[in-house]
């Protein structure tokens, strides 16, 4: 079964649900008129479907779920090409292009590593296979398209099991014909086909290949997971999170499983960027540290983007959404190395057996620390629904301080220092190291973890506030209810500048123009927003700016992007026109805007006690807040502990905290 459509109609009382499934958590939020409740149950990473299915009956009690909208941040497709277990599959291809796929670009991530190998090629030298056919640049036809070699390529094909098949000719991006042809040939014979004219219309034959092979790749696992988990659940409608900030129907993302790559994180920049607008910070780096990693990606006023990505060592050129992922989360495990230091991550305790408070875990990690220092209240952990294990997380850092040579306190503080370090440095590789300062852009800490550690990365980098959006552990699922139907599309025109003028650009626009329009409307908005782009490059360059299309000036506006990405322009240099590119989207129904009742001073009403807390080896006595309790205007200084039912939040000493109107907790650092 696949998952169906459904057109868009007035905003109905419907039950609208977030999902994000997270490697140690799967987070869920249920809007239904004006009420908001999250809820949150161990992942089950060996069958996702599970974790979703026993948090929607516990969301939903008795009620059906055929009148549920679910949007879900998806890590299928993720998961299954990290661990190389999609689908069988083939790649039909220009005869002599066979290899290109191996060959790649010859660059290697390990310079100096003489005993570096690259990762194995997505489908099988036995796999691939060259058919008769060539086109030129401009796609004129020099060789036609050997149809009846397909047969016998398709029978070798089944006898040696592949289920999937990409097909990508050269220069297809200019005449999709012979693919086409190959791929309905291809279907006919029983095989998913993925045609890179159709997931990637562009120029680039190796990064075209190698998209449209993960696409085949992945898609047939995701269509059946995303079919499966419809039929059990029994939902009305079933989104799914793409790469791009965007949300598409299940059946799209079932044929389009590439475009779900970075799914989740995706979810929580769109999440944290409606936060940060909402506090009075467009500014801003985006900080989501969840249980097995962490992902960071810097706000200008707007969301960043980047043309391409790499996962597993396979080159992916789809829209994404810009984000840098680094592998210390909550569960990431600490370790004494083999030269005798301490080292924190990348392998992590995930959700089984998971930290060792959670009462299966066997190492220390990152978590244990913080329960440790008094950083977490193991009383209120989940909002109490799930009791944390004090003396065994002691029993570990005490088995690590004695692997270390080092006291159980300077211990459990090192992990911390060695955690943050890490994520310190993901967060400088988007910012210092592309020429913005830190020191000029707020943290939005989000993640069932980002809270415990944001103060503390923001002491190092300089940066000035910290911003604590309500329900930070579910701001992931959050953004997806807050996204939009997006769908991209591109095409290769090679251009000169001189030669974009207004009504060249437009007659080359309308076929994507077209499309965009009609694929929407199948989704159920037949007015959307359309935003038109281009790719542009100085004449000799390799790569391209995307520029706005924005009525006249094209040019001068590249010319200043170039300037303020590169230091440098060239107005009196030739440049090119390479691929248009078209956004639409149709406007979702918003969840309601988070809104903290008023009246507040010191906190007092929400404080519940006080218990120690250790920074820097001194023991503090530190209190501790309900934020659920907390109101507009409440101020109040560290060491502080706040506490809600998806995330804890940590306020060091020297530190104050103040509540806006919308519920976020504002912190600073005192000078």
């Amino acid at each position: 079964m696949t998952p169906r459509r459904e057109p868009h109609r007035k905003p109905r009382r419907a039950l609208r649900i977030g999902v994000d499934t997270g490697g140690t958590f799967t987070d869920f939020i249920l809007v239904e008129g004006g009420r908001v409740r999250v809820h949150k149950v161990l992942s089950t990473p060996e069958d996702p479907a599970r974790a979703i299915l026993r948090g929607l009956k516990e969301l939903l009690g008795d009620r059906s779920a055929s009148k549920v909208d679910l949007t879900h941040g998806s890590t299928v497709a993720t998961n299954s090409l990290l661990t190389r277990r999609g689908a069988r599959t083939a790649l039909v291809t220009t005869a002599g292009f066979e290899d290109a796929i191996e060959i790649g670009r010859q660059n290697r991530k390990e310079l100096y590593d003489l005993a570096y190998k690259r990762p194995l090629a997505l489908v099988p030298r036995g796999l691939r296979f060259g058919v008769d056919e060539r086109l030129d640049e401009r796609g004129e036809v020099l060789t036609a398209l050997d149809v009846k070699a397909l047969g016998p390529i398709a029978r070798r094909l089944k006898a040696r099991g592949a289920e999937s098949v990409a097909v990508c000719f050269l220069h297809s991006y200019a005449n999709p014909d012979h693919e086409r042809r190959a791929a309905e040939a291809l279907r006919k014979a029983g095989f998913l086909v993925s045609a890179s004219s159709r997931v990637l219309p562009e120029y680039r034959e190796y990064e075209r290949a190698s998209t449209t092979c993960v696409n085949a790749y992945v898609s047939p696992l995701m269509s059946r997971y995303l079919a499966g988990l419809t039929r059990k659940a029994g939902l009305a409608r079933l989104r799914v999170m793409q790469s791009n900030g965007g949300i598409i129907s299940g059946r799209t993302a079932g044929e389009e499983a590439v475009r779900t790559i970075l799914s989740g994180p995706a979810g929580g920049v769109v999440g944290a960027f409606e936060a940060a607008r909402g506090a009075g910070f467009p500014d801003a780096v985006t900080f989501d540290m969840g249980g097995t990693s962490t992902d960071v990606s810097l706000l200008r006023g707007r969301i960043g983007f980047t043309a391409e990505t790499e996962v597993a060592g396979c080159p992916i050129r789809v829209p994404v959404i810009d984000i840098h992922t680094v592998g210390a989360g909550g569960g990431s495990i600490a370790r004494r190395d083999p030269g005798g230091a301490l080292a924190v991550g990348p392998e992590s305790a995930g959700a089984d057996p998971g930290p060792i408070c959670y009462g299966k875990g066997r190492e220390v990690t990152v978590t244990d620390a913080n329960l440790f220092l008094g950083r977490l209240d193991p009383a209120r952990f989940l909002g109490g629904r799930m009791k944390l294990d004090e003396k065994g997380a002691a029993r570990g850092i005490a088995r690590l301080a004695k692997e270390l040579g080092l006291s159980p306190l300077a211990a459990a503080e090192g992990v911390l220092r060695v955690a943050n370090q890490h994520m310190a440095r993901a967060i400088r590789l988007i910012s210092v190291e592309r020429g913005h300062d830190p020191r000029r852009f707020a943290l939005v800490a989000f993640g069932g973890a980002g809270g415990m550690h944001a103060c503390a990365l923001a002491h190092i980098l300089g940066i000035p506030a910290v911003v604590v959006p309500k329900d930070p552990g579910i701001l992931s699922a959050r953004g997806m209810l807050t996204a939009d139907v997006v769908k991209d599309y591109g095409r290769t025109v090679l251009l000169p500048a001189s030669s974009a003028r207004a009504e060249a650009l437009e007659k080359l626009f309308r076929p994507l123009v077209e499309r965009a329009r009609r694929e929407l409307k199948a989704e159920g908005f037949p007015r959307p927003a359309i935003e038109r782009m281009v790719d542009m490059r100085y004449q000799g360059q390799s790569y391209e700016i995307t520029v706005p299309l924005e009525g006249r000036g094209l040019r001068a506006r590249f010319d200043a992007l170039h300037q303020a990405r590169f230091g440098t322009s060239n107005p009196a240099r030739a440049a090119e026109a390479v691929t248009l590119r078209v956004r639409a989207a149709g406007k979702v129904q918003r969840p309601p805007a988070a809104r903290a009742a008023g009246g507040g001073k010191d906190g007092a009403r929400a404080r519940t006690g006080h218990a120690p807390m250790i920074f820097e080896g001194k023991k503090l006595r530190g209190a501790r807040y309900e934020r659920d309790l907390l109101r507009a205007g409440d101020r109040f200084r560290g060491p502080a502990l706040i506490s809600e039912f998806s995330a804890t939040t940590v306020l060091p000493p020297g530190w104050s905290c103040r509540v806006d109107k919308r519920g976020n907790l504002i912190c600073e650092e005192r000078t």
